[in-house]
């Protein structure tokens, strides 16, 4: 357990994943949608190119919900993350994982030893942390060179129009609001910001959809076809969080340029910004 937390790390915000994913394990998402979003993130991961046995790591853990995928395509998966409870999780949803080792650590202090990785991926982690771009060069001080990073930061809704990012901006009243409750009252608001907010605009632009209409620009639309548990999930993730921060793609692909990665590329496809790059 990690009893002292090293300078770019907000504990709150630890804490508060430490209970969502106690409280939220994923043990109720179905294979076929969990492999669905899976393929959102992964899309662009050059999984022919690994060699090996490959061994890598996931960066921020959490449940475990894409180690579990990960885990069976290569030889070893270090399983990183601050929160100790997050860890339970994830052991008991990789339990039959073998090759799975779990590190209770921060990306400042793994215990990895430097350029020992084949490939790392750390997903709606990173933009938690104070320091982003010290957190992604931990990161990228572990790769081997020309290993893969695959990355997810939080979009500042660069590619939206000014209306859609009017409405994140009222929405962050809500966030700095619910995310100071305690843990059950905040899963209790969460869950109905996810019931009255989620699911009538996802559900309406489903049927926006169905009656021959555009409906990509529509918020919250790409939970169009997602169950409730992931509207809930992440409406914990985004509106219970303590610490969040969003970049601009520009932003991004400079910030791994500066850590070290090259060709960089991102998807065109939300979620957004995912992006991939190599070890120089």
């Amino acid at each position: 357990m990690v009893d002292r937390y090293p300078s770019n790390v907000d504990p709150k915000t630890v804490a508060s994943f430490g209970h969502e994913w106690t409280s939220h394990d994923q043990s109720g998402l179905s294979d076929a949608e969990k492999q669905e979003i899976f393929e959102d993130y992964f899309s662009l991961f050059p999984w022919s190119n690994l060699p090996p046995d490959a061994e890598g790591f996931d960066m921020g853990c959490g449940s475990g919900r894409w180690a579990s995928i990960v885990a069976p395509r290569v030889g070893k998966l270090n399983c990183i993350d601050p929160a100790v409870e997050a860890l339970d999780v994830a052991r008991r949803n990789l339990a039959a994982s073998g090759n799975v080792v779990f590190h209770n650590a921060t990306s400042e202090a793994s215990p990895l030893t430097a350029a020992s990785q084949d490939f790392g991926y750390s997903l709606g982690v990173l933009h938690h942390i104070p320091d982003t771009e010290s957190a992604l060069a931990d990161c990228t001080r572990l790769l081997k060179p020309g290993a893969p990073f695959l990355l997810y930061l939080y979009y500042r809704f660069d590619n939206r129009p000014p209306w859609f990012r009017a409405i994140w901006t009222a929405s962050e009243f809500g966030r700095m609001s619910l995310n100071k409750l305690p843990p059950v009252a905040k899963n209790i608001a969460t869950d109905a910001v996810a019931a009255l907010v989620y699911w009538p605009l996802s559900r309406g632009a489903a049927v926006a959809e169905k009656l021959g209409a555009r409906v990509d620009e529509l918020p919250l639309s790409y939970y169009r076809d997602k169950s409730f548990l992931t509207m809930r999930t992440d409406s914990r993730d985004r509106f219970g969080t303590p610490l969040e921060q969003r970049f601009t793609r520009v932003e991004i692909e400079a910030m791994m340029t500066r850590c070290g990665l090259t060709r960089v590329h991102f998807s065109d496809q939300p979620p957004f910004w995912v992006a991939l790059g190599y070890k120089a």
